[in-house]
């Protein structure tokens, strides 16, 4: 696929695929992060993949943006043999009481039973597309198209972390407690943020998430051993 160059300041070079999102534009992004990773350019020093581009940071002091996009460029034409297959991770959710303050709304604006849009949401394998917004927030693809519903107009205050939330064909799990125009249908108690260094959030782009349902009394018990734990 076809890529585009544009120079960020004098520490990046942004390489885009296209200018809405497509499936095989995001393609190309995780298979160019891959085979970046797997040969890194000297000076580079992070790869931030997004919807459609890949942000390539490199170090100005060792290199700069024409041979950083040479190096680029090069990998482009070599990108068949890199693997495409990323892990699968499950988040448990709890789609009782008030940790699914908007589940009624979805029900009623798709014409389904709460059952109903539980259980399409379960059934979505849901692939994460990019980080933004907020430290661990995975924007992720899939949601089934019968519960697809726009953006509200407006956002609501104080979401909590751990908020499921949909809008749009994209789901989300929150990790801090801020305002969201998303329709939020349930809470988990799932860690998105490891703590670990070399892996700070669950997942990563490229991967796919499931969705596990559970009660209220196992989310009770499972946020109370990751807040001991």
């Amino acid at each position: 696929m076809d890529a585009s160059f544009r120079h960020v300041a004098d520490f990046g070079l942004l390489v885009v695929f296209s200018n809405s999102y497509s499936d095989a534009a995001h393609d190309a992004v995780l298979a160019l992060d891959r085979r970046l990773s797997q040969d890194l350019p000297v000076g580079v020093t992070e790869l931030v993949p997004a919807m459609v581009n890949l942000m390539v940071v490199f170090d100005p002091i060792q290199t700069d943006h024409a041979t950083v996009q040479a190096a680029v460029e090069q990998r482009l034409n070599d990108l068949s043999s890199t693997s495409m297959d990323g892990k699968t991770c499950t988040v448990d959710v709890c789609y009782e009481g008030d940790f699914a303050p908007d589940l009624d709304a979805v029900a009623k604006a798709t014409g389904l039973t709460r059952d109903a849009v539980i259980n399409i949401h379960l059934s979505g394998e849901y692939p994460v597309l990019m980080f933004g917004f907020a430290p661990g927030y995975g924007y992720m693809g899939g949601v089934p198209d019968a519960i697809q519903l726009p953006r509200k107009l407006a956002a609501v205050p104080d979401r909590p972390a751990g908020s499921v939330m949909i809008a749009g064909a994209q789901c989300l799990v929150t990790t801090l407690v801020m305002p969201a125009g998303w329709y939020v249908i349930g809470r988990s108690p799932t860690p998105i943020l490891t703590g670990v260094e070399d892996a700070p959030t669950l997942f990563g782009v490229g991967d796919c998430v499931r969705f596990n349902r559970i009660s209220q009394a196992e989310f009770d018990t499972l946020s109370k051993a990751t807040h001991h734990g």
